[in-house]
């Protein structure tokens, strides 16, 4: 069987075939458009035996996986790590797109177990609606730390609590004070409490439709203690797919979550796993957070690690772990669920 290997960029994508030995057999250049995907196609038809393998860049390959897909074509993606492993292994020195597409043809012919690509769901709605709303809530607080020096230069003497600025009622306070000044810096005060205003009105927006997409997505993962709804939606949108992950392990290693071991002698112990999505070990980390604060089974289970030996944060690390799994449990279950019924809508915002 023939490995096709595509090095992708937003103008071109270079495609390399490779035979069961690692050998360049073929190669050949298209456009990234539908029409340079066509070709690519007939190009490869020459192999009747063959399998893509597209390096996991995919705000550049996206496109080019839907329309292999939608033509039954089979594609695994590669993780540019073993990709760059791939290149630097080769007798080949450099670096150029023919170079970039061997190797991850190699690379596809070494590890037998790449992630198989399909086509994205409702999981990348998520996640595009996630992204946007944390872009808002960071350009709020920018805006809000210009705004706390312009209302110091003009009101030394006052001070906001941590976190008032997202509330409309402060944003009023603050208007009705800036009213009493003139000049540049009042005039500029005023146009950022609007802005403001203005983000925090699109950023709740932005939740509650999370909030209507995500609950009959992930029920089982909502009524996890300590997992509210912006919390299920990260979980949802960076997982993309937990049937992805061959067993609750992958997922614990994508997740940031699997122990590193740093023994020697006769103790074993382990260290912080810095590794994986950190945007999906950041969720865990806040229902573990949240869960010691409600009490209930994750407090009493730090309080058994902790008499077992374990430091507070070995305990919470460990407590991590054992969410990780329990998160893998939920969201397949809710998967299998969502199998079973019709495929879900994005809601009218």
């Amino acid at each position: 069987m023939v490995r096709l290997g595509i090095d992708a960029h937003k103008r071109s994508h270079t495609i390399v075939a490779a035979d069961e030995q690692g050998r360049q057999v073929g190669q050949v250049t298209v456009n990234a458009t539908p029409a340079g995907h066509l070709a690519a196609l007939v190009w490869a038809g020459r192999w009747p035996q063959r399998r893509w393998a597209i390096e996991d860049c995919r705000h550049l390959s996206r496109r080019l996986e839907r329309d292999l897909l939608a033509a039954g074509e089979r594609v695994v993606r590669v993780p540019p790590k073993l990709m760059a492993i791939a290149r630097r292994s080769a007798r080949t020195p450099g670096k150029s797109d023919p170079i970039d597409a061997l190797a991850v043809a190699r690379a596809a012919l070494r590890e037998a177990d790449l992630p198989v690509a399909r086509l994205e769901g409702v999981e990348r709605q998520v996640r595009l609606l996630v992204d946007h709303r944390e872009d808002l809530v960071a350009e709020r607080t920018r805006i809000q730390q210009r705004l706390g020096w312009h209302l110091h230069e003009l009101e030394p003497g006052w001070e906001i609590p941590a976190g008032a600025l997202d509330r409309g009622v402060w944003l009023d306070r603050v208007a009705q004070r800036l009213a009493a000044h003139q000049g540049v810096v009042a005039e500029l005060a005023t146009e950022l409490v609007e802005r403001c205003r203005e983000l925090t009105v699109r950023a709740n927006a932005l939740e509650r439709q999370l909030e209507r997409l995500v609950r009959p997505l992930a029920p089982s993962l909502l009524a996890l203690a300590g997992c509210g709804p912006l919390t299920a939606a990260k979980l949802v949108a960076e997982t993309a797919g937990v049937g992805r992950f061959r067993s609750r392990a992958a997922f614990a290693m994508q997740t940031g979550t699997a122990p590193v071991p740093v023994w020697s002698g006769n103790r074993e112990r382990h260290r912080l796993n810095r590794g994986g999505n950190r945007q999906l070990n950041a969720a865990l980390h806040r229902i573990a957070v949240t869960q010691l604060r409600l009490g209930g089974a994750g407090r009493a289970y730090l309080q058994r690690r902790l008499a077992a030996g374990d430091t507070k944060t070995e305990a919470i690390r460990a407590l991590r772990r054992r969410l990780s799994d329990e998160v893998d449990r939920r969201l397949h279950a809710d998967e299998g669920q969502q199998h079973r019924q019709p495929a879900c809508l994005l809601p009218a915002a």
